[in-house]
């Protein structure tokens, strides 16, 4: 979505070529809302450039470096010259993510009839509270509605979000399971089992990381890690099972992790 802000010097941003002429082109500015600006012929490449149209044409998109910006005038200076290839592809990538997250909103709110203007609204929150729509859709993946806890956020909203982020990005984490039996003798040993496998569930405090606990069969239960990578992940599934465990011995009972079991034989 289009921000009413400007942006700032040195910022990159992506930008419509509208018009070429024989001293510089004129561009829109991709991010932001009826922003224009001007590479002047010295900043279309670094050398001597004697026809501006052989570097660059009308519709073509581009990554440039913001110099000067005079708000009284609506005036914005551009570099192109000064934006490397990484830089490009990196801004380009970015901008691409957040059309992505803008389109995963309105499909969320769509679910539950929320507003575009909700849409936006909630957008610009997102970008406030966690740099960019898209990472937010990235932490909703891996956290779940959890994420949202500092926000002001309609909770079928976050529950939609969550849904569409989980169906939509498939890269942005890796998932892995592990195993542990857990047996005990005591009178009350379903508590006994409750409190172990509550804490695997408390040992991790790491908002880049979901952690599920499920019944496999007695007395399997499966423990689910989804990270963004697997050194977390694996560094996780050892120390939720390793607080598991702890707990079912401390009570007298016994405990045996698994990492590649599926059944129980």
């Amino acid at each position: 979505m289009k921000s009413n802000d400007w942006p700032e010097s040195g910022d990159y941003v992506v930008c419509n070529v509208t018009n070429v002429t024989d001293f510089g082109a004129y561009v829109e500015l991709e991010e932001y809302k009826n922003k224009e600006g001007f590479i002047h012929i010295s900043e279309i490449k670094a050398g001597w450039v004697k026809y501006v149209r052989d570097y660059i044409r009308e519709g073509q998109k581009v990554v440039c470096k913001v110099l000067n910006i005079d708000r009284t005038r609506g005036h914005i200076d551009l570099s192109l010259k000064d934006v490397n290839e990484h830089q490009k592809r990196t801004k380009i990538q970015l901008w691409k993510n957040e059309q992505k997250a803008e389109k995963w909103l309105l499909i969320a709110a769509e679910t539950i009839g929320f507003s575009e203007k909700d849409v936006e609204k909630l957008y610009y929150e997102f970008a406030a509270e966690f740099g960019s729509a898209y990472v937010a859709f990235e932490d909703a993946a891996i956290s779940g509605e959890a994420i949202f806890k500092n926000m002001t956020i309609d909770p079928k909203m976050a529950k939609a979000v969550v849904s569409v982020a989980r169906e939509n990005i498939k890269d942005a984490f890796v998932e892995i399971a592990g195993y542990i039996d857990l047996t005990t003798n005591a009178p009350d040993g379903i508590e006994k089992i409750r409190d172990a496998l509550e804490a695997a569930v408390s040992s991790i405090d790491d908002q880049e990381v979901r952690l599920e606990v499920t019944y496999v069969g007695s007395p399997r239960y499966r423990i689910k890690v989804v990270a963004p990578d697997y050194k977390k992940a694996e560094s996780v599934l050892k120390k939720a099972s390793t607080a598991s465990i702890k707990s079912i011995t401390e009570n007298g009972g016994e405990g045996i992790f698994n990492r590649h079991i599926e059944a129980k034989s």
